[in-house]
């Protein structure tokens, strides 16, 4: 029998033309594959963008009584009536007071200096309590503090009382 391609086995051919062949046809065979990973997201992502948008549609047209309550938003309170809590997330001595006096200083009233239940907080955060998100974002532009948050990770005991809590991290 022979052979469609010729035997180049010399010093000037290819030993094994047959590598050639498998490398360009599993080259063809990932472009296929490729192609239709492509058709089945387009065909998958059409009804769930549909369910989506449905979704959405729905929770728009619920009553407002259906819908959860928006969190309630005191009105913004002076800076002489906002305690703080002052808490050390760094493991560093000393951070927590350095900190404290620089609350005191901008009219903030500091409620308890002392370490964090979590001694690993990478940077400085704001904390507070529900409805007072107003005096914590004023209180984080004040410090030049770039993180604010809802309470997460401490407890309402943790603040000893005091509407905010500025954990200082490393």
């Amino acid at each position: 029998m022979e052979h469609a391609l010729p035997n180049t086995s010399g010093p000037s051919g290819h030993a094994h033309p047959w590598r050639t062949i498998a490398v360009v046809a599993t080259g063809i065979a990932m472009l296929e594959l490729v192609g239709l990973m492509v058709v089945a997201i387009a065909l998958l992502a059409r009804p769930v963008l549909h369910h989506a948008q449905s979704e959405a549609r729905a929770a728009d047209a619920k009553p407002a009584a259906e819908k959860p309550a928006a969190p309630k938003v005191g009105p913004l309170l002076p800076r002489r009536l906002v305690s703080v809590t002052v808490l050390n997330g760094n493991g560093v001595s000393g951070a927590a007071a350095a900190e404290a006096s620089r609350v005191r200083a901008r009219g903030y009233i500091v409620g308890a200096v002392g370490n964090a239940p979590n001694g690993s907080y990478g940077r400085t955060v704001v904390m507070y309590r529900p409805a007072r998100r107003g005096e914590a974002l004023r209180l984080a532009r004040d410090l030049q503090i770039r993180r604010v948050s809802p309470l997460d990770g401490l407890r309402r005991r943790d603040l000893k009382g005091a509407k905010l809590a500025v954990i200082v991290g490393g």
